[in-house]
Parts: structure tokens; C-alpha cells; sequence
């Protein structure tokens, strides 16, 4: 099996796998890495380990070196000029009068290309735009047009459950989330209830969808007359967590019952 080392980049905050080239690693090393965009400023995750090659995307790129005082110092230097490039570019886009709304600057490690991510409700004709940019800092500028839950990764936030937004901390792609899968968990379809900062659904549905599909298949439907050792009753409720149901039993009585202990009655 291939050695890999788990290296975070800067921007897009992704976990990706490179080749460590026999250098010795350990996790928190600044590492320059070989990337599609040529080289980046990167974080070791993890120390270098065996992997199966059904789960690495061939071709396998390199550790190139761990950052010396130098890189870390041009580091440094790349993020306060994006800091400038992106008051800069807000200037830029009010005098053009561009429907627009830049979230975020990066500069390449080696400062050949700047890149302005940007959010629109539609198409942009930015070209002017990047003349302006290119003529005043003088290197390659691309503007890139992005989604809102790109925006959210970016800025970052704390979502509704109180903690910092997946996207940001763990999140490398974004996978379709549907409406199906709150209502597979019973969720209030209230979208302020279960839609993220970004105005979207919020990701977590995803999380545990696939345990509420094999819950509600063996589950009983909700009004469902059942026997259980509480006696006999119907379904008002579930508790998929705990793989049971809510069973309304005499006087009203509501009783939590595991489903192994659960039979439904079939219809006279």
C-alpha cells in the first residue's frame, strides 16, 4: 500500500492526500505541496501512513519540502496582500457599478495569480474589472463567481446547533441535501428551522439520513394499531435514536417501546 501524508491547504481548508516524498512528517508541519495551481502553502493533518489504493485519486501529488523560514515569511507576505487586494477590490467594483459582492482574495503562494471570489444573482461582465485589477497590481487576476454556501465557507459562522459551520471545519465538498431528508427525520419543515446561515438547507440533514431510511422501513406507521407489553395501543411518535416508538396506550397513556417489542395488529 502507498505512504501518504494528509496535508490541509489555506483557503479551501480540504484534507488532501500527497505523496511525502520520504520526507519525515509530523502533524502541524508547513509543508509546500504540488498542486494542480503549481505550489501551495500547506499544514500536515496527519503523519504519513499506509493507505489502500481504492481510496486515493490517481495521479498522487508531492510533498515538495517542509516550508522553510523563507516560505513562511512569503506566507505571510501573500495574506497581507490579499488582505490589501481585497479593500482594493472593493473599491474596484463600486466605481465599475458591478451587481456584485466580493467574499474573499487569494494570492497564489508564488504571486503569480490573484483570485477574486465574488457572489452575483446572475452573470457578471466583469472584463473591465480585471484590467483595472491586473493594471494595479500588476499580475495575472482571475475572478471567480461562487455559490452562497461557498460564501459561508469562507466567512465562516456558528450555526444553529451553537458550534463553528461544518463547512468551515471539516467540509471539503458540498452534497446535494433535500427536503426528503427532513422529512425522513421527522424535522419541522419550517425553513428557518432547518436552513443553515447561507440560506440553504443545512448540510447535517445529511448526516444521519441513511439511519432514519433503515428506521422507517421497519418501523410501523404513524396511527398504526400495535400490541406491546404495555398493551395495545397506536403510534403517535418515534424515537429513531433509540429504535423506538411512542405507543398511545389506554387513558391516553403515552409509553416508549423498543420496535423488537412492537407488533402490529392487522386490521379486522
Amino acid at each position: 500500500m502507498p505512504v501518504v501524508v494528509s496535508v490541509s491547504l489555506k483557503k479551501s481548508g480540504k484534507a488532501l492526500y500527497f505523496d511525502p516524498a520520504n520526507i519525515k512528517l509530523e502533524a502541524d508541519d508547513k509543508v509546500i505541496v504540488e498542486t494542480v495551481r503549481g505550489q501551495e502553502f500547506g499544514e500536515v493533518i496527519q503523519p504519513p501512513k499506509e493507505l489502500p489504493d481504492n481510496e486515493l485519486v490517481a495521479p498522487l501529488k508531492r510533498v515538495i519540502r517542509v516550508a522553510t523560514r523563507e516560505d513562511i515569511e512569503q506566507e505571510k507576505r501573500n495574506t497581507a496582500n490579499e488582505k490589501k487586494a481585497f479593500k482594493t477590490g472593493l473599491e474596484k467594483i463600486k466605481k465599475h457599478g458591478l451587481p456584485m459582492k466580493l467574499v474573499e482574495t487569494e494570492c497564489l503562494f508564488d504571486g503569480s495569480k490573484m483570485i477574486f471570489y465574488f457572489t452575483a444573482e446572475g452573470r457578471v461582465d466583469f472584463r473591465e474589472l480585471v484590467k483595472d485589477l491586473a493594471s494595479t497590481f500588476k499580475t495575472r487576476i482571475e475572478l471567480r463567481q461562487i455559490g452562497v454556501r461557498d460564501e459561508a465557507k469562507f466567512i465562516g459562522g456558528l450555526g444553529p446547533c451553537g458550534r463553528d459551520l461544518c463547512c468551515r471545519l471539516f467540509l471539503s465538498d458540498f452534497e446535494p441535501v433535500s427536503i426528503k431528508m427532513a422529512k425522513e427525520q421527522n424535522l419541522p419543515l419550517n425553513p428557518i428551522k432547518i436552513s443553515g446561515i447561507c440560506g440553504r438547507l443545512m448540510c447535517c440533514l445529511k448526516y444521519e439520513t441513511e439511519f432514519y431510511e433503515e428506521f422507517n422501513k421497519v418501523a410501523p406507521k404513524m396511527g398504526s394499531h400495535v400490541a406491546t407489553p404495555e398493551g395495545d395501543g397506536r403510534v403517535v411518535g418515534y424515537c429513531a435514536p433509540k429504535q423506538s416508538v411512542i405507543v398511545e396506550v389506554e387513558n391516553q397513556r403515552q409509553v416508549q417501546v423498543p420496535l423488537e417489542d412492537v407488533k402490529v395488529q392487522k386490521k379486522k
